[in-house]
């Protein structure tokens, strides 16, 4: 058995400048913790795996598609493959959420 503590891995900027830690990462998944500043955008963008977003902490808006939802700590939104997704902080506090990818790009 492995325990993953997320507040004992180091975060590192990604390649668009947010906050991420890598949990997992093998060929099958991908598992990162992504953390946004107040206000923080993540463009949209696609990608050709199924991914899901799990909201750890604070409010942000998700976007899929074209269906837009305000979410909190504890929602679960679905991205099919080649879908465009968005991500969005709220104004006032910081958005932390798990970007799980399946399988792993």
């Amino acid at each position: 058995m492995k325990i993953i503590r997320m507040s004992e891995i180091k975060g590192e900027l990604n390649k668009k400048g947010f906050l991420t830690k890598t949990l997992v990462r093998n060929s099958n998944v991908a598992v990162r913790n992504i953390i946004l500043n107040p206000g923080e955008v993540i463009k949209p963008h696609s990608v050709e795996v199924d991914v899901f977003f799990y909201v750890v902490k604070g409010e942000g808006t998700i976007i899929i598609g074209k269906d837009e939802s305000s979410v909190i700590e504890g929602d679960i939104v679905i991205c099919p493959p080649n879908t465009a997704m968005s991500v969005k902080a709220n104004q006032n506090q910081e958005f932390s959420f798990l970007n799980v990818k399946t399988p792993s790009l």
